[in-house]
């Protein structure tokens, strides 16, 4: 049964939620981050990805310096409204190091 989930009854860890990213058309994982109750507001405010930077201590907005936007297609919270799954239309790589996702590394035994 779907269900509207107000940011307001979200499960915070440390004022923060995991985000995680995926492509719209490629269902691709891009990337994880975090994001304050201030960073959701914006995201549902504007349509573009705004994340909490918990080394810059700061809200940003994914591509303000890269120009790798972030569209939001929509906004998905899991099942215990403790992570959320932003679906995005990404505007070149998501991933600072630049590929195009931040999962690019393999774990080896």
């Amino acid at each position: 049964m779907k269900m509207k989930i107000n940011i307001e009854e979200l499960k915070f860890s440390r004022e923060l939620i995991p985000i995680v990213v995926q492509d719209y058309k490629t269902k691709e994982v891009l990337m994880l981050a975090y994001a304050n109750k201030e960073a959701l507001r914006k995201t549902t405010e504007t349509g573009y990805a705004h994340y909490w930077s918990r080394s810059r201590k700061r809200l940003w907005k994914k591509g303000e310096t890269s120009g790798n936007y972030q569209k939001i297609v929509s906004i998905k919270v899991d099942c215990d409204e403790d992570a959320i799954l932003y679906i995005v239309e990404q505007s070149g790589v998501a991933c600072h190091k630049g590929e195009k996702s931040c999962f690019h590394n393999d774990l080896v035994k």
